[in-house]
């Protein structure tokens, strides 16, 4: 994200009444109003499942909401007009 000249902030949340860990990721070129929130839980074996990807992009109201990280990178294949932006969020969802 930096060599893009991106900048980002990552959090990780636990919330107390579900079993789902949250990682938020907020990024952007001059301000931070995009965000990439991760919601998995782990499996028996110790494997990460997730349960849901929310994207939300310029502040929208509605995120888009993935249930697999396939999904995520197709839909910003075809939304994203700008190639590095493209590769640049697609290393992010790899980051993780």
């Amino acid at each position: 994200m930096n060599s893009n000249k991106y900048k980002y902030e990552k959090r990780y949340f636990r919330p107390l009444m579900t079993p789902e860990n949250v990682y938020v990721f907020k990024f952007g070129k001059e301000e931070l109003n995009n965000r990439l929130i991760i919601k998995y839980t782990h499996t028996w074996t110790g494997r990460i499942k997730i349960r849901e990807i929310d994207l939300r992009l310029h502040k929208q109201q509605h995120p888009r909401i993935f249930k697999r990280e396939s999904e995520l990178i197709k839909y910003l294949k075809k939304h994203v007009d700008v190639k590095e932006q493209s590769t640049a969020l697609t290393r992010l969802v790899l980051l993780f």
